[in-house]
Protein backbone atom coordinates (compact mmCIF):
# COMPACT_ATOMS: atom_id res chain seq x y z
CA UNK A 1 0.00 0.00 0.00
CA UNK A 2 1.50 3.48 0.00
CA UNK A 3 1.41 7.00 -0.47
CA UNK A 4 4.92 8.28 -1.42
CA UNK A 5 6.90 8.27 1.51
CA UNK A 6 9.58 11.03 2.51
CA UNK A 7 13.22 9.89 2.76
CA UNK A 8 14.04 11.75 5.82
CA UNK A 9 10.96 12.92 9.05
CA UNK A 10 9.67 16.05 9.13
CA UNK A 11 12.30 18.64 11.28
CA UNK A 12 10.95 21.19 13.52
CA UNK A 13 12.88 24.41 12.49
CA UNK A 14 12.70 27.62 14.53
CA UNK A 15 11.65 30.85 13.17
CA UNK A 16 13.27 33.00 10.15
CA UNK A 17 13.82 35.68 13.01
CA UNK A 18 15.14 33.32 15.32
CA UNK A 19 17.26 32.12 12.85
CA UNK A 20 18.31 35.03 11.68
CA UNK A 21 19.62 36.40 14.74
CA UNK A 22 21.71 32.63 15.57
CA UNK A 23 23.15 33.44 12.27
CA UNK A 24 24.34 36.96 12.86
CA UNK A 25 26.05 35.95 16.16
CA UNK A 26 28.17 33.19 14.41
CA UNK A 27 31.52 33.59 15.70
CA UNK A 28 32.80 33.61 11.95
CA UNK A 29 30.29 35.89 10.77
CA UNK A 30 31.22 38.30 13.23
CA UNK A 31 34.21 38.50 12.31
CA UNK A 32 33.53 38.87 9.01
CA UNK A 33 31.66 41.33 9.47
CA UNK A 34 34.08 43.20 11.59
CA UNK A 35 36.69 43.46 8.86
CA UNK A 36 34.33 44.04 6.38
CA UNK A 37 33.83 47.47 8.23
CA UNK A 38 37.00 47.73 9.16
CA UNK A 39 38.34 47.85 5.43
CA UNK A 40 39.21 50.88 3.73
CA UNK A 41 40.21 52.67 0.36
CA UNK A 42 43.96 51.59 1.36
CA UNK A 43 43.15 47.80 2.15
CA UNK A 44 45.49 45.96 -0.48
CA UNK A 45 44.24 42.20 -1.49
CA UNK A 46 46.29 39.63 -3.73
CA UNK A 47 45.17 37.78 -6.52
CA UNK A 48 42.74 35.14 -5.21
CA UNK A 49 41.19 38.38 -3.07
CA UNK A 50 42.95 37.30 -0.06
CA UNK A 51 44.15 39.92 2.45
CA UNK A 52 48.13 41.01 1.49
CA UNK A 53 50.08 39.31 4.75
CA UNK A 54 51.49 42.65 5.61
CA UNK A 55 48.40 43.85 6.31
CA UNK A 56 47.29 40.74 8.41
CA UNK A 57 48.92 41.66 11.64
CA UNK A 58 46.41 44.88 11.57
CA UNK A 59 43.20 42.68 11.36
CA UNK A 60 43.93 40.68 13.91
CA UNK A 61 44.57 43.28 16.38
CA UNK A 62 41.24 45.01 15.05
CA UNK A 63 39.60 41.58 15.57
CA UNK A 64 41.30 41.35 19.30
CA UNK A 65 43.17 38.63 18.74
CA UNK A 66 47.07 37.80 18.96
CA UNK A 67 49.58 39.15 16.59
CA UNK A 68 50.91 35.60 15.72
CA UNK A 69 50.20 32.66 13.39
CA UNK A 70 47.06 31.93 15.17
CA UNK A 71 45.75 35.65 14.70
CA UNK A 72 47.02 36.04 11.49
CA UNK A 73 44.97 32.67 10.10
CA UNK A 74 41.61 33.55 11.68
CA UNK A 75 41.93 37.38 10.17
CA UNK A 76 42.80 35.68 7.40
CA UNK A 77 39.74 33.13 7.67
CA UNK A 78 37.19 35.76 8.27
CA UNK A 79 38.73 37.97 5.73
CA UNK A 80 37.90 34.77 3.02
CA UNK A 81 34.54 34.55 4.18
CA UNK A 82 33.40 38.18 4.12
CA UNK A 83 34.20 38.22 0.52
CA UNK A 84 32.95 34.86 -0.16
CA UNK A 85 29.73 36.09 0.99
CA UNK A 86 29.11 39.53 -0.62
CA UNK A 87 30.34 41.88 2.17
CA UNK A 88 33.13 42.84 0.31
CA UNK A 89 33.80 43.60 -3.56
CA UNK A 90 37.17 43.14 -4.83
CA UNK A 91 38.82 45.04 -7.63
CA UNK A 92 40.75 42.43 -9.96
CA UNK A 93 44.77 42.93 -9.29
CA UNK A 94 45.01 43.38 -12.79
CA UNK A 95 43.13 45.76 -13.38
CA UNK A 96 45.17 47.92 -10.69
CA UNK A 97 48.62 46.65 -11.97
CA UNK A 98 51.57 48.80 -11.24
CA UNK A 99 53.64 50.27 -14.05
CA UNK A 100 56.92 50.08 -12.17
CA UNK A 101 56.18 46.38 -12.22
CA UNK A 102 55.58 45.64 -8.52
CA UNK A 103 53.38 42.62 -7.92
CA UNK A 104 49.71 43.32 -8.80
CA UNK A 105 47.47 44.56 -5.72
CA UNK A 106 43.38 45.04 -5.76
CA UNK A 107 41.70 47.19 -3.67
CA UNK A 108 38.17 46.29 -1.91
CA UNK A 109 34.97 48.14 -1.34
CA UNK A 110 32.02 47.43 1.00
CA UNK A 111 29.57 44.63 -0.94
CA UNK A 112 25.68 45.51 -0.87
CA UNK A 113 25.56 42.08 1.38
CA UNK A 114 27.03 43.71 4.26
CA UNK A 115 23.72 46.43 4.44
CA UNK A 116 21.94 43.92 4.33
CA UNK A 117 22.95 42.26 7.15
CA UNK A 118 21.28 45.04 9.31
CA UNK A 119 18.34 46.45 7.10
CA UNK A 120 17.36 43.34 5.57
CA UNK A 121 14.78 40.82 5.92
CA UNK A 122 15.78 37.68 8.20
CA UNK A 123 15.37 36.06 4.75
CA UNK A 124 18.28 38.29 3.82
CA UNK A 125 20.22 37.18 6.67
CA UNK A 126 19.89 33.30 6.01
CA UNK A 127 21.16 33.53 2.34
CA UNK A 128 24.26 35.18 3.38
CA UNK A 129 24.86 33.03 6.18
CA UNK A 130 24.17 30.19 3.20
CA UNK A 131 26.72 31.40 1.56
CA UNK A 132 29.07 31.31 4.25
CA UNK A 133 28.34 27.67 5.32
CA UNK A 134 28.91 26.64 1.63
CA UNK A 135 32.27 28.38 1.93
CA UNK A 136 33.36 26.48 5.13
CA UNK A 137 31.67 23.47 3.61
CA UNK A 138 34.22 23.55 0.64
CA UNK A 139 36.94 24.40 2.86
CA UNK A 140 36.41 22.01 5.48
CA UNK A 141 37.06 19.55 2.43
CA UNK A 142 40.00 21.01 0.50
CA UNK A 143 43.01 18.89 1.09
CA UNK A 144 45.67 19.40 3.33
CA UNK A 145 48.87 20.81 1.85
CA UNK A 146 52.45 20.69 2.67
CA UNK A 147 53.69 22.32 -0.86
CA UNK A 148 51.18 23.60 -2.71
CA UNK A 149 53.39 25.12 -5.33
CA UNK A 150 54.23 21.32 -6.63
CA UNK A 151 51.16 20.28 -7.71
CA UNK A 152 50.65 23.53 -9.91
CA UNK A 153 51.84 23.05 -13.39
CA UNK A 154 53.54 26.16 -15.78
CA UNK A 155 49.80 26.60 -17.01
CA UNK A 156 48.59 27.50 -13.81
CA UNK A 157 46.29 24.12 -13.67
CA UNK A 158 46.24 21.73 -10.70
CA UNK A 159 47.24 18.43 -10.44
CA UNK A 160 44.41 16.79 -8.89
CA UNK A 161 46.23 12.90 -9.07
CA UNK A 162 48.90 13.55 -7.55
CA UNK A 163 46.56 15.11 -4.48
CA UNK A 164 45.22 11.38 -3.86
CA UNK A 165 42.04 13.47 -3.55
CA UNK A 166 38.55 13.17 -4.81
CA UNK A 167 36.64 16.56 -4.47
CA UNK A 168 33.45 14.96 -4.84
CA UNK A 169 33.96 12.22 -2.74
CA UNK A 170 35.16 14.42 -0.16
CA UNK A 171 31.67 16.52 -0.36
CA UNK A 172 29.78 13.53 -0.37
CA UNK A 173 31.21 12.05 2.53
CA UNK A 174 31.20 15.13 4.68
CA UNK A 175 27.62 15.65 3.65
CA UNK A 176 26.46 11.94 4.70
CA UNK A 177 28.05 12.73 8.31
CA UNK A 178 26.17 15.74 8.65
CA UNK A 179 22.58 13.84 7.10
CA UNK A 180 23.01 11.22 9.73
CA UNK A 181 23.58 13.88 12.38
CA UNK A 182 20.25 15.48 10.94
CA UNK A 183 18.55 12.07 11.45
CA UNK A 184 19.98 11.70 15.09
CA UNK A 185 18.91 14.77 15.70
CA UNK A 186 14.77 13.98 14.75
CA UNK A 187 14.99 11.25 16.32
CA UNK A 188 11.54 10.66 18.75
CA UNK A 189 13.99 8.73 20.82
CA UNK A 190 15.05 11.44 21.81
CA UNK A 191 19.07 10.64 20.67
CA UNK A 192 19.00 13.95 19.17
CA UNK A 193 19.10 16.28 22.73
CA UNK A 194 22.69 14.71 22.98
CA UNK A 195 25.96 15.34 21.50
CA UNK A 196 27.10 12.01 19.24
CA UNK A 197 30.31 10.73 19.65
CA UNK A 198 33.21 11.16 17.19
CA UNK A 199 33.93 7.47 16.23
CA UNK A 200 30.36 6.21 16.41
CA UNK A 201 29.75 8.71 13.49
CA UNK A 202 32.47 7.98 11.22
CA UNK A 203 31.78 4.47 11.97
CA UNK A 204 28.12 4.78 10.81
CA UNK A 205 29.80 5.77 7.50
CA UNK A 206 32.39 3.26 7.14
CA UNK A 207 31.44 -0.09 9.10
CA UNK A 208 28.61 -1.86 6.80
CA UNK A 209 25.35 -2.14 8.28
CA UNK A 210 26.00 -6.24 7.95
CA UNK A 211 29.07 -6.31 9.56
CA UNK A 212 29.70 -8.73 13.14
CA UNK A 213 32.75 -8.19 14.43
CA UNK A 214 34.47 -5.18 12.78
CA UNK A 215 38.03 -5.99 10.84
CA UNK A 216 41.26 -4.41 11.63
CA UNK A 217 41.12 -2.74 8.41
CA UNK A 218 37.65 -1.26 8.38
CA UNK A 219 38.98 -0.07 12.53
CA UNK A 220 41.74 2.14 10.64
CA UNK A 221 39.42 3.31 8.29
CA UNK A 222 37.08 4.37 11.19
CA UNK A 223 39.96 6.08 12.84
CA UNK A 224 41.45 8.05 9.71
CA UNK A 225 37.61 9.19 8.95
CA UNK A 226 37.79 10.24 12.68
CA UNK A 227 40.62 12.47 12.52
CA UNK A 228 39.60 13.87 9.61
CA UNK A 229 35.86 14.77 10.61
CA UNK A 230 37.84 16.31 13.64
CA UNK A 231 39.51 18.82 11.40
CA UNK A 232 36.80 19.17 9.54
CA UNK A 233 34.12 20.21 12.85
CA UNK A 234 36.84 22.36 13.78
CA UNK A 235 36.19 24.37 10.83
CA UNK A 236 32.62 24.44 10.93
CA UNK A 237 31.44 24.90 14.39
CA UNK A 238 32.60 29.04 13.58
CA UNK A 239 30.00 29.58 11.49
CA UNK A 240 27.32 28.18 13.80
CA UNK A 241 26.54 24.60 12.32
CA UNK A 242 27.86 22.36 15.40
CA UNK A 243 28.33 22.11 18.75
CA UNK A 244 31.65 20.64 19.02
CA UNK A 245 34.14 19.30 21.66
CA UNK A 246 37.00 18.38 19.49
CA UNK A 247 39.25 14.95 20.16
CA UNK A 248 41.78 15.03 23.28
CA UNK A 249 44.95 15.90 21.54
CA UNK A 250 46.95 14.01 24.66
CA UNK A 251 45.09 10.60 22.43
CA UNK A 252 47.48 12.00 19.66
CA UNK A 253 50.32 10.80 20.73
CA UNK A 254 51.88 7.50 21.43
CA UNK A 255 49.69 5.10 23.75
CA UNK A 256 49.86 5.75 27.69
CA UNK A 257 52.62 8.90 27.17
CA UNK A 258 51.68 12.46 26.64
CA UNK A 259 53.41 15.11 24.71
CA UNK A 260 56.27 15.21 27.17
CA UNK A 261 56.50 11.52 27.96
CA UNK A 262 54.67 11.16 31.13
CA UNK A 263 51.56 8.94 31.37
CA UNK A 264 48.66 10.41 30.98
CA UNK A 265 46.36 9.27 33.44
CA UNK A 266 43.52 9.95 31.50
CA UNK A 267 40.15 7.62 31.41
CA UNK A 268 40.28 6.19 27.83
CA UNK A 269 36.89 4.95 28.21
CA UNK A 270 35.69 8.72 28.64
CA UNK A 271 34.29 8.82 24.90
CA UNK A 272 34.24 12.57 25.08
CA UNK A 273 37.79 12.57 24.91
CA UNK A 274 37.17 11.09 21.30
CA UNK A 275 35.12 14.00 20.02
CA UNK A 276 31.54 15.06 20.56
CA UNK A 277 29.46 17.08 18.24
CA UNK A 278 25.76 18.04 17.70
CA UNK A 279 23.76 19.95 15.36
CA UNK A 280 22.69 23.50 16.40
CA UNK A 281 19.17 24.77 15.46
CA UNK A 282 20.88 26.57 12.69
CA UNK A 283 22.83 23.74 11.84
CA UNK A 284 19.46 21.76 11.20
CA UNK A 285 18.45 24.82 9.08
CA UNK A 286 21.46 24.60 6.91
CA UNK A 287 21.52 20.87 6.86
CA UNK A 288 17.87 20.55 5.59
CA UNK A 289 18.58 23.47 2.62
CA UNK A 290 21.86 21.73 1.13
CA UNK A 291 19.74 18.75 1.36
CA UNK A 292 16.37 20.32 -0.54
CA UNK A 293 19.26 21.63 -2.99
CA UNK A 294 20.73 17.90 -3.91
CA UNK A 295 17.02 17.21 -4.50
CA UNK A 296 16.55 15.01 -1.01
CA UNK A 297 12.88 15.03 0.69
CA UNK A 298 13.85 17.00 3.49
CA UNK A 299 10.06 18.14 5.36
CA UNK A 300 9.52 20.62 7.91
CA UNK A 301 6.74 20.61 10.19
CA UNK A 302 4.69 23.77 8.36
CA UNK A 303 5.59 23.01 5.04
CA UNK A 304 1.56 21.67 4.74
CA UNK A 305 0.08 24.85 6.52
CA UNK A 306 -1.09 26.64 3.59
CA UNK A 307 -1.97 23.70 1.19
CA UNK A 308 -5.49 22.04 1.06
CA UNK A 309 -6.98 19.19 3.10
CA UNK A 310 -5.75 16.44 0.60
CA UNK A 311 -2.35 17.18 0.28
CA UNK A 312 -2.06 17.78 4.37
CA UNK A 313 -3.70 13.95 5.05
CA UNK A 314 -1.55 12.77 2.27
CA UNK A 315 1.64 14.75 3.63
CA UNK A 316 0.97 13.28 7.31
CA UNK A 317 0.81 10.10 5.90
CA UNK A 318 4.06 8.65 7.41
CA UNK A 319 5.12 11.20 9.67
CA UNK A 320 5.84 10.26 13.48
CA UNK A 321 2.52 11.46 15.49
CA UNK A 322 3.88 14.20 17.32
CA UNK A 323 5.27 15.94 14.08
CA UNK A 324 1.47 15.13 12.38
CA UNK A 325 0.04 16.58 15.47
CA UNK A 326 2.14 20.07 15.27
CA UNK A 327 1.30 19.78 11.39
CA UNK A 328 -2.49 19.52 11.63
CA UNK A 329 -2.21 22.08 14.29
CA UNK A 330 -0.52 24.75 12.21
CA UNK A 331 -3.34 23.81 9.32
CA UNK A 332 -6.24 24.13 11.60
CA UNK A 333 -5.00 27.64 13.30
CA UNK A 334 -4.57 28.96 9.33
CA UNK A 335 -7.94 27.54 8.33
CA UNK A 336 -9.95 26.62 11.42
CA UNK A 337 -9.88 29.91 13.28
CA UNK A 338 -12.00 31.75 10.52
CA UNK A 339 -14.29 28.61 10.25
CA UNK A 340 -13.99 25.30 11.68
CA UNK A 341 -17.03 23.96 10.23
CA UNK A 342 -15.69 24.53 6.85
CA UNK A 343 -12.79 23.61 8.03
CA UNK A 344 -13.80 19.77 9.53
CA UNK A 345 -15.53 19.74 6.34
CA UNK A 346 -12.66 20.20 4.18
CA UNK A 347 -11.34 17.48 5.87
CA UNK A 348 -13.67 14.77 5.81
CA UNK A 349 -14.02 15.72 2.01
CA UNK A 350 -10.62 14.88 1.46
CA UNK A 351 -10.63 11.24 3.38
CA UNK A 352 -13.16 9.82 0.61
CA UNK A 353 -11.86 7.62 -1.94
CA UNK A 354 -11.32 4.47 -2.69
CA UNK A 355 -7.54 4.29 -3.92
CA UNK A 356 -5.17 2.32 -1.74
CA UNK A 357 -4.10 5.58 0.35
CA UNK A 358 -7.64 6.18 1.42
CA UNK A 359 -7.65 4.27 4.93
CA UNK A 360 -4.82 6.47 5.99
CA UNK A 361 -6.31 9.38 4.92
CA UNK A 362 -9.39 8.26 7.06
CA UNK A 363 -7.23 7.63 9.97
CA UNK A 364 -5.35 11.09 9.70
CA UNK A 365 -8.88 12.92 9.57
CA UNK A 366 -10.06 11.10 12.35
CA UNK A 367 -7.03 12.39 14.29
CA UNK A 368 -7.12 15.68 13.24
CA UNK A 369 -10.92 15.64 13.77
CA UNK A 370 -9.92 15.51 17.29
CA UNK A 371 -7.75 18.59 17.65
CA UNK A 372 -10.78 20.22 16.03
CA UNK A 373 -12.34 21.23 18.73
CA UNK A 374 -16.17 20.97 19.90
CA UNK A 375 -17.14 22.81 16.72
CA UNK A 376 -16.31 20.61 14.10
CA UNK A 377 -19.71 18.75 15.17
CA UNK A 378 -22.10 20.21 12.22
CA UNK A 379 -19.56 19.10 9.94
CA UNK A 380 -19.18 15.61 11.30
CA UNK A 381 -23.03 15.07 11.88
CA UNK A 382 -23.40 15.85 7.80
CA UNK A 383 -21.43 12.85 7.14
CA UNK A 384 -23.26 9.89 9.32
CA UNK A 385 -25.42 8.63 6.60
CA UNK A 386 -21.88 8.48 3.98
CA UNK A 387 -21.24 5.17 3.33
CA UNK A 388 -17.11 5.63 3.85
CA UNK A 389 -17.22 8.63 6.44
CA UNK A 390 -20.28 7.79 8.81
CA UNK A 391 -18.07 5.22 10.77
CA UNK A 392 -15.52 7.70 11.72
CA UNK A 393 -18.38 10.67 12.30
CA UNK A 394 -19.43 8.00 14.97
CA UNK A 395 -16.62 7.05 16.60
CA UNK A 396 -15.86 10.98 16.49
CA UNK A 397 -19.30 12.13 18.16
CA UNK A 398 -19.06 9.06 20.68
CA UNK A 399 -15.25 10.22 21.94
CA UNK A 400 -16.82 13.33 22.71
CA UNK A 401 -19.94 12.11 24.32
CA UNK A 402 -22.02 13.34 22.16
CA UNK A 403 -26.31 13.17 22.37
CA UNK A 404 -28.42 11.25 20.04
CA UNK A 405 -25.82 9.16 17.72
CA UNK A 406 -27.38 6.69 15.67
CA UNK A 407 -26.36 2.96 15.87
CA UNK A 408 -24.55 2.19 12.69
CA UNK A 409 -25.60 -0.32 10.45
CA UNK A 410 -24.05 -4.15 10.43
CA UNK A 411 -22.68 -3.51 7.23
CA UNK A 412 -21.21 -0.37 8.19
CA UNK A 413 -19.64 -1.39 11.47
CA UNK A 414 -17.34 -4.40 9.06
CA UNK A 415 -16.49 -1.67 6.78
CA UNK A 416 -14.75 0.17 9.43
CA UNK A 417 -12.98 -2.36 10.64
CA UNK A 418 -11.39 -3.23 7.23
CA UNK A 419 -10.91 0.36 6.53
CA UNK A 420 -9.25 0.75 10.02
CA UNK A 421 -7.06 -2.30 9.64
CA UNK A 422 -6.12 -1.52 6.21
CA UNK A 423 -5.03 1.96 8.12
CA UNK A 424 -3.07 0.56 10.11
CA UNK A 425 -1.15 -1.49 7.99
CA UNK A 426 -0.16 1.25 5.76
CA UNK A 427 1.08 2.81 8.91
CA UNK A 428 3.87 0.25 9.57
CA UNK A 429 2.18 0.26 13.20
CA UNK A 430 3.86 -1.57 16.47
CA UNK A 431 3.12 -5.37 15.40
CA UNK A 432 1.73 -5.78 19.33
CA UNK A 433 -0.43 -3.58 18.97
CA UNK A 434 -1.53 -4.09 15.38
CA UNK A 435 -2.09 -7.61 16.53
CA UNK A 436 -4.27 -6.62 19.49
CA UNK A 437 -6.08 -4.39 17.01
CA UNK A 438 -6.88 -7.48 14.45
CA UNK A 439 -8.01 -9.80 17.68
CA UNK A 440 -10.13 -7.33 19.49
CA UNK A 441 -11.93 -6.36 16.07
CA UNK A 442 -12.62 -10.10 15.32
CA UNK A 443 -13.74 -11.21 18.71
CA UNK A 444 -16.12 -8.30 19.00
CA UNK A 445 -18.43 -9.75 16.25
CA UNK A 446 -19.59 -12.93 16.37
CA UNK A 447 -19.46 -14.69 12.54
CA UNK A 448 -16.90 -12.04 11.68
CA UNK A 449 -15.13 -13.67 9.37
CA UNK A 450 -18.64 -14.93 7.71
CA UNK A 451 -19.41 -11.73 6.87
CA UNK A 452 -16.53 -9.57 6.73
CA UNK A 453 -15.10 -11.49 3.59
CA UNK A 454 -18.91 -9.87 1.84
CA UNK A 455 -17.76 -6.22 2.57
CA UNK A 456 -17.39 -4.21 -0.46
CA UNK A 457 -13.80 -2.29 0.47
CA UNK A 458 -10.86 -2.26 -2.01
CA UNK A 459 -8.10 -4.15 0.82
CA UNK A 460 -10.80 -6.61 1.84
CA UNK A 461 -8.82 -9.55 0.65
CA UNK A 462 -5.65 -7.63 1.94
CA UNK A 463 -6.99 -7.25 5.38
CA UNK A 464 -8.08 -10.71 6.04
CA UNK A 465 -4.97 -12.32 4.38
CA UNK A 466 -3.09 -10.19 7.15
CA UNK A 467 -5.31 -11.18 9.63
CA UNK A 468 -4.44 -14.95 9.13
CA UNK A 469 -0.77 -14.09 9.16
CA UNK A 470 -1.38 -11.66 12.50
CA UNK A 471 -3.83 -13.85 14.47
CA UNK A 472 -2.87 -15.64 17.39
CA UNK A 473 -5.36 -18.01 17.64
CA UNK A 474 -4.96 -20.95 15.42
CA UNK A 475 -8.62 -21.69 14.46
CA UNK A 476 -9.19 -17.48 13.57
CA UNK A 477 -6.19 -17.70 11.31
CA UNK A 478 -7.16 -20.20 9.95
CA UNK A 479 -10.88 -18.88 9.16
CA UNK A 480 -9.50 -15.37 8.33
CA UNK A 481 -7.27 -17.10 5.33
CA UNK A 482 -10.69 -19.15 3.97
CA UNK A 483 -12.10 -15.35 4.14
CA UNK A 484 -9.63 -14.22 2.12
CA UNK A 485 -9.78 -16.55 -0.50
CA UNK A 486 -13.90 -16.24 -0.73
CA UNK A 487 -13.04 -12.26 -0.83
CA UNK A 488 -11.01 -12.57 -3.43
CA UNK A 489 -12.60 -15.01 -5.64
CA UNK A 490 -15.99 -12.24 -4.90
CA UNK A 491 -13.67 -10.01 -6.40
CA UNK A 492 -12.85 -11.88 -9.42
CA UNK A 493 -9.18 -11.83 -8.65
Amino acid sequence: MSAERPSLPPVRLNSEAELAREALAAPLLVRAVRLARWAGPDTRVGAGGELVEAQLPAAAEHLGLAADEDGAAYASEAWRLAVDTGLLDVTDPEEAARPDGAEAEGTVTAGENLALLTAGSPQDVLAIWLDGLDAVHADATAPFLDDFAELVGEDGSIDFEALDWDPEAEAEFLDGVLGNLYLLTLADTGAGEEPVPLPALAASMIVPDDMGEPTDDILEQVSEAMMRLDDQFRLLEPIGIVEYRPVDEALLVEEGEAADGSATGADDEDVTRYGMVKLTPLGLYGVRTRMLEAGVDAPAVGDLADKDARALLDGIAHYPESAARAEVQLWLAGRGAGDPVAAAAELLAAARGADEDAPLRRLHCQQALALAGPEAEPAVRAVLDDPELGGLARVWLAERGAADVPAPPEEMIFWLAVDTIAAQLDADGELDELQGLVEGLSTQHSGFFDEVWRVDHPATADVLEAMGRLHGDKKAAKEARKAAFKARSRAGG
